[in-house]
């Protein structure tokens, strides 16, 4: 069962390095090359399309398998793979009731020398049965959509305490629907350059700039935009347990057809380890998003501020919680009205590791959307079990 909270943890935990290409281990596959999982879960979905009125709950039954891959390919290149298939049985949905996703990965890291290294990674998700809902889409529309990404990095040494890092990010969006495919296709493009100075040992002093471009594939001279990011920050690091990162600067952001925008852009995060396999992170990130309206809005200025939590209550059994709170605001095209809303989304579970191999989980997620627009709110619980066996 992928669980928002998974899903927070794994995306927003440090927003500061978000741009950077890191998947560390699971522990089950950590000491051979080919890992296999099978699992399965049952939960209950209070709204499974997301509607603002007349909801539909319903039990779902989950079977999934995954295989992955980790090993050194040469004493300087490490090489990881994975390939996830995943079967929903949404037992009161209209329409089709089996949704089959997938997930496919890969990752190329080369260390040229001790202080020169590449870090290449790709995605392909065929998502049948998004865990994130779109706000303000008619009842009973299929939001299934496929997404792919490819993140760079490169990283070298200017001198005794100066940094280089090339970082590149590319994503595509294409939704089965094909009200939904013309409205929110797009690819995006991320390129930046950060500069850093080691101003002490645990400090570093930095300086990014971004660009970003964002087409699409329908009506693109409304909707498109190129953005360019100045900023300045630090890294703070005095130690394993505790980390502290912090950007601030403007986005000036450009439109085909439209004003110009100028906004500050702000990201902050730390993270606090007070114990093994416990930590608590905190952060916040202020900055321009799309929205999942573009005939109506041209953007969503979004103040995104989020808690994380993992408590290992012993060895068997860890308690992880995640908190999302984020007051945003559309921003309407010519003739219409900005619209404020508020977004909650809440994970917790509870997590059993009976031996190295199995691994149960007991879970809850709470997503709300807050609207001025009544259409587009939302309310969504989801409560359930699952198991995996990792060999």
């Amino acid at each position: 069962m992928n669980t928002t909270l998974r899903t927070i943890l794994a995306a927003s935990a440090l927003p500061a390095i978000a741009f950077a290409v890191y998947a560390p281990i699971p522990e089950q596959e950590q000491g051979k090359a080919l890992s296999y999982r099978v699992g399965a879960s049952a939960y209950h979905d209070s709204n499974i399309f997301g509607g603002a009125t007349n909801e539909i709950d319903s039990m779902v039954y989950n079977v999934n398998a995954a295989i992955s891959y980790n090993g050194s390919v040469s004493d300087q290149t490490f090489a990881s793979g994975s390939y996830e298939i995943s079967n929903d049985h949404v037992a009161d949905r209209p329409g089709k009731q089996n949704l089959t996703s997938h997930n496919l990965g890969g990752r190329l890291a080369h260390s040229f020398a001790q202080d020169t290294n590449i870090d290449l990674s790709a995605a392909y998700n065929i998502a049948k049965n998004p865990q994130s809902l779109l706000a303000g889409v008619p009842l009973n529309t299929d939001q299934s959509f496929k997404r792919a990404q490819l993140d760079g990095r490169y990283t070298t040494a200017a001198g005794a305490k100066t940094g280089v890092v090339v970082k590149y990010r590319y994503i595509n969006f294409a939704y089965d629907t094909a009200a939904l495919a013309s409205d929110l296709d797009r690819d995006e493009n991320l390129a930046g350059l950060e500069l850093s100075y080691a101003y002490l040992p645990e400090t570093k002093l930095v300086a990014e700039y971004r660009h970003q471009t964002i087409g699409y594939d329908t009506a693109g001279s409304a909707k498109d935009k190129t953005s360019n990011f100045f900023m300045a920050g630090f890294d703070y690091n005095p130690g394993k347990e505790v980390m502290f990162t912090g950007r601030a600067g403007f986005e000036q952001r450009d439109r085909d057809i439209g004003s110009d925008t100028t906004a500050p852009y702000i990201e902050v995060s730390s993270r606090y380890a007070y114990a093994e396999g416990s930590f608590f992170a905190a952060g916040y990130v202020h900055t321009i998003e799309e929205p999942s309206d573009v005939d109506r809005f041209t953007d969503s200025r979004v103040n995104r501020l989020f808690l994380n939590l993992q408590h290992r209550l012993s060895g068997a059994i860890t308690l992880s919680g995640s908190l999302t709170y984020e007051p945003s605001e559309l921003q309407g095209r010519t003739g219409i009205p900005d619209v404020e809303e508020k977004t909650t989304r809440l994970g917790l579970a509870l997590s059993w590791h009976p031996t190295k191999n199995w691994t149960v989980i007991g879970s809850y997620d709470y997503d709300d959307v807050n609207s001025d627009d009544a259409n587009r709110g939302q309310n969504r619980d989801r409560l359930g079990v699952s198991a995996r066996f990792t060999f």
